[in-house]
């Protein structure tokens, strides 16, 4: 997909419904379709893909925020008016679009935050879920709804959730379709950090920042072992973490923050 600028604001348009934002090393991709409340439409999901897939490939990037042009909404799920067209034939040639978009927030390779305000309800909750951290203020409404329409998260739900909050609260949720106002989201660990109202952006885009101070080479391992790591067995884990290691110890990274810690300065990280 072509990526297109936004002069006005200076953004990259990726087709109609994302754009992304540099702030500096922090990357903001920001849900851009208000006219449906970020409703995932086949075009949308393509451009999610194409933004996640040029993000993951810039070796300037170091953290990426997901964000909303939307004032009640995060992203509201998948398109329902658009998929009541849809035939058969229809929805399984669209399912491989979403599934690439899932997957390409989930793959990124440098720590993302998702910043989340008013309805993040079905897929757009597992676009939340996707990235490592979440930030929500007061007027988040989280929730995984499927099953009341008739399917399942799609999205990865079934599989994040319960990496999240364990496998019979991550049932409940599911089974039931419940939403989720935020403070009960942040007790049951839905999300991570609760912030004031119309914080949300402002929050995820400076622990962005805090997060992109730090080595890209050992940002970019350390998601890694903690991605691939996760459910395995200790002994697998240990050596998942291992080769991580082996990764940055060599690293000009590594060289640059022990200096710069034995000369008392900020590091200029190489990112080799």
């Amino acid at each position: 997909m072509d990526a297109g600028t936004d002069a006005d604001e200076g953004a990259v348009r990726f087709g109609d419904g994302v754009a992304v934002l540099r702030h500096g090393p922090v990357a903001e991709l920001r849900l851009d379709r208000p006219q449906a409340m970020n409703a995932v439409s086949t075009e949308l999901a393509r451009g999610l893909a194409a933004a996640c897939t040029a993000l993951g490939s810039d070796p300037g990037v170091r953290a990426v925020v997901v964000t909303s042009s939307h004032p009640r909404a995060f992203c509201v799920g998948a398109d329902l008016k658009e998929r009541n067209s849809f035939t058969d034939r229809d929805l399984r040639r669209q399912r491989p679009v979403g599934r690439a978009a899932y997957t390409a927030v989930l793959d990124l390779p440098v720590p993302a935050v998702a910043a989340v305000h008013g309805y993040a309800l079905g897929g757009g909750f597992e676009i939340a879920l996707s990235c490592d951290l979440i930030v929500a203020d007061p007027t988040a409404v989280v929730g995984l709804p499927e099953v009341t329409v008739g399917v399942i998260p799609g999205g990865g739900g079934t599989q994040l959730l319960p990496r999240r909050v364990g496998a019979a609260r991550a049932a409940e949720l599911i089974f039931t379709g419940r939403r989720v106002p935020a403070v009960e989201a942040q007790a049951l660990g839905l999300v991570d950090l609760l912030v004031e109202e119309g914080g949300d952006r402002t929050e995820a885009l400076a622990l962005a920042g805090r997060i992109a101070a730090n080595s890209p080479v050992g940002l970019r391992a350390a998601k890694r072992a903690l991605r691939l790591g996760h459910g395995l067995d200790l002994r697998a884990g240990l050596e998942v973490e291992d080769a991580a290691w082996s990764t940055v110890a060599f690293s000009g990274d590594r060289a640059e923050g022990i200096a710069a810690f034995n000369e008392k300065r900020a590091p200029n990280w190489p990112g080799e």
